[in-house]
């Protein structure tokens, strides 16, 4: 049975490099190349505009709320915070049972958030409430290793989940019931992100193994799958037209795939960036991709013509998180300097 292995391994080499073949036949011209005929980004004035000082310890997580103004964030610490970022006022924090949650969202409504990390559980807290927030709390799910990352997906009702285990999962809110698994990573899941389509019934996923994997929600299916980094990927962000995914990685780039091309269409790269890519999120139109990294700067990249237009300095340690608002105003970053920074 070894020989057999062997030569069956051989043949799946033979068969990729096949494909490699036929899609270098498609690959006609960069997407760089067609950039060319672009406009170049004017001057872009970004500034800091608020410093939320409050966490004690890392930042790890954070989230814009529906309503564009408030901001969930998570740290080391075990803290959670609301932020009202125009004010930078606290309107509610939670001291949870565990350390280094690593994971943090707002649902759809407003009206819950969800978080996770060490503990390997995902946890729902209600808002609503006057009182005390951890008072309502309640675990929706819980994974064989820690929970890196969460989501609500278009509704309130359900939550999905990636972890160390290295699998997804669809939790049901309500019932705490599994309603769906995703198997398919070889090592952590450190980053999850919805399809823009109100109908999106796909979410992408990004690992340690390297690889970036698309999944249908409905069938616990894996639909498409990239290659390229040469290291973990920290970060999965599809962008606004849902035709491409964004990705940042410790090997100190971020790439894009495009779903239609079924390959890496964009290489953000400069030789005197070193160190790793810890988050990403596109500008509303989808032009710039913002890049926090672990030498303390976000980088903002021109998507289309893979160059550098400009480099946001103000943390003081690696920028853990990042998160373009929802009306696309206003860009929140975490860092493990334990401030958040609201830039506009």
């Amino acid at each position: 049975p070894k020989d057999t292995v062997d030569s069956l391994a051989k043949e799946v080499e033979i068969l990729k490099a096949r494909l490699e073949e036929e899609r270098q036949k498609l690959n006609d011209v960069s997407l760089a190349t067609v950039g060319e005929r672009l406009e170049l980004i004017a001057f872009m004035n970004i500034k800091p505009r608020r410093l939320l000082k409050g966490h004690q310890a890392k930042v790890l997580c954070s989230d814009w709320a529906p309503d564009k103004r408030h901001i969930v964030s998570s740290s080391q610490d075990g803290r959670m915070i609301i932020w009202d970022a125009f004010t930078t006022n606290k309107e509610h924090a939670v001291t949870m049972p565990t350390t280094w949650v690593m994971a943090c969202a707002y649902a759809p409504s407003g009206n819950f958030v969800a978080c996770g990390g060490l503990d390997n559980k995902v946890t729902v807290y209600s808002l609503s409430c006057e009182d005390d927030v951890s008072t309502k709390k309640k675990t929706v799910g819980t994974h064989t290793s820690y929970t890196s990352c969460c989501i609500f997906p278009n509704s309130d009702q359900q939550i999905l989940t990636g972890s160390g285990d290295s699998s997804c999962a669809l939790w049901d809110v309500e019932s705490g019931q599994l309603l769906q698994s995703f198997h398919g990573h070889t090592s952590d899941v450190m980053s999850i992100d919805l399809a823009p389509s109100e109908a999106g019934n796909t979410f992408v996923s990004g690992s340690c193994d390297k690889k970036v994997f698309v999944w249908d929600m409905r069938t616990g299916n894996c639909v498409q799958s990239f290659e390229g980094h040469l290291s973990d990927i920290n970060s999965v962000k599809f962008h606004p037209s849902g035709d491409a995914i964004a990705t940042g990685s410790d090997d100190a780039t971020c790439r894009l795939f495009d779903l239609r091309a079924d390959k890496e269409v964009a290489l953000y790269t400069k030789e005197s960036i070193i160190f790793g890519a810890n988050c990403v999120d596109f500008s509303v139109s989808g032009r710039l991709l913002f890049a926090g990294y672990n030498d303390y700067t976000i980088n903002v990249w021109d998507s289309l013509k893979c160059i550098r237009v400009s480099l946001l300095y103000g943390h003081e340690n690696r920028v853990s998180c990042l998160q373009v608002s929802p009306d696309g105003t206003a860009l929140s970053t975490g860092s493990w300097d334990t401030t958040l920074r609201v830039w506009a």
